[in-house]
């Protein structure tokens, strides 16, 4: 390192945390900057690929969140009609160490917000930040009440994918909202169900239902799932005035099995509603401001990429400053350490996701019938283990990161 910086991160999200921690973990002086009077998570369940838990074991906090969530052999969908197999992706084709990890969402923020606190990093709560000033080599924080915060010598966008600040960077793109999103509720995984598997359910692409088994709460002793339905959110309001039996009644319809865990859910509240967009900035840094996760690129949740990418661009991120000699170039290198692996897998979602959502009679026809045989040919079942861990590109090596699978450990999580 050439010299200890002052940085400023907004967002307290994953990525925003991550990068905190290894800035000031190199000795920069780091201060978050959030929105929220107390910091959150936001969300249901996620799935932490070997990326994103080779980033959490540099950090010292794979094991425990290991040890908390639920390991994933697995990724499974039938044809809720049909029961023809249109989706399974086996982790063991990678080796028999490799696993993916279901997780809540709470589990993850609470382990990244404890290592911050216990750092001593500065947090800024209440700050809804507007925009930046820059000058001088320096960069600053506009907030939505007038107030300012800087100068600093960086400054970090991890505010997700609806950012205000996207506009500043060197070539916004236009975000392209997507038409299906989904509405999540977490609840007591049911007996009958894989505690090792993501497990869906669908009906041409319109209809997809997901269980995905995320480990333990503190407050819970019982194995959870993130339970998920697709929904456009353009029909939101809607769905709502439907009512939730009239919603329960079609999931039903697609998936009896899931009844146990539909009783758990007693209203429409607890339904979160997420919904996706599709962008990538060209360049996601630059003038004393870079932009990670989200907010420098976001896809559906289709390959399970989402907070993977952004812990890679976190480490990405500290690798370049203290490699670098300035900030700028610092800004450059963390560009080119992570374009060629967001493009990749940008390029597989736009691909694969109006496979399995979209308004389309004629794909799901053809992933229906083409799916089986090729996942009987060799090879395909690594190539399919490959994309799905985030290991296409070979972002690790890039990163100097380490193996992705370097012991089996123990699940505390899904004991019998």
């Amino acid at each position: 390192m050439t010299r200890r910086y002052e940085i400023a991160v907004a967002g307290c999200g994953p990525a925003g945390l991550a990068a905190a921690l290894l800035l000031e973990r190199a000795g920069h002086r780091v201060t978050l900057v959030e929105r929220f009077a107390t910091p959150q998570p936001l969300g249901s369940g996620l799935i932490l690929q070997p990326t994103g838990l080779a980033v959490l074991r540099e950090l010292g906090l794979a094991d425990a969140l290991i040890a908390r969530g639920s390991r994933l052999d697995r990724l499974y969908g039938l044809g809720a009609t049909t029961d023809s197999v249109v989706l399974d992706v086996r982790y063991a084709a990678l080796g028999p160490d490799a696993f993916g990890l279901g997780i809540h969402r709470g589990s993850l923020f609470e382990a990244l917000f404890a290592a911050v606190t216990a750092g001593g990093i500065a947090v800024e709560i209440g700050c809804e930040v507007a925009d930046v000033e820059t000058g001088g080599g320096n960069v600053s924080l506009l907030l939505e009440n007038g107030r300012r915060l800087g100068p600093f010598d960086l400054a970090i966008d991890a505010t997700g994918a609806r950012s205000p600040l996207i506009g500043r960077a060197f070539r916004p793109v236009r975000q392209r909202p997507l038409a299906y999103g989904a509405v999540w509720a977490n609840a007591p995984l049911a007996e009958g169900f894989d505690p090792h598997a993501l497990e869906q359910r669908y009906y041409r692409a319109s209809v997809m239902v997901g269980v995905l088994p995320i480990g333990r709460r503190p407050e819970d002793e019982r194995l959870l799932a993130s339970f998920f339905w697709s929904l456009k959110p353009a029909e939101h309001a809607q769905w709502q005035a439907r009512g939730l039996d009239a919603w329960k009644a079609d999931v039903l319809r697609h998936w009896p099995q899931t009844a146990p865990m539909l009783e758990t859910i007693t209203s429409s509240e607890k339904l979160l509603l997420a919904s996706y967009r599709h962008h990538a900035l060209p360049v996601p840094a630059g003038r004393g401001l870079a932009f990670i996760g989200d907010a420098a690129h976001s896809t559906s949740p289709q390959l399970g990429q989402g907070a993977n990418m952004g812990l890679l661009d976190a480490y990405a991120l500290a690798v370049a400053v203290n490699e670098a000699a300035d900030i700028a170039g610092a800004l450059e290198r963390y560009a080119e350490l992570r374009r060629f692996h967001v493009r990749l897998y940008q390029a597989a979602s736009r691909l694969f996701t109006p496979f399995y959502q979209s308004d389309s009679y004629v794909l799901p026809l053809l992933r229906d019938r083409l799916v089986p045989p090729l996942a009987r040919l060799p090879g395909i079942d690594r190539q399919l283990a490959l994309l799905v861990a985030g290991l296409y590109g070979d972002p690790l090596r890039a990163l100097k990161l380490g193996p992705a699978f370097p012991t089996k450990p123990a699940f505390a999580s899904v004991r019998a």
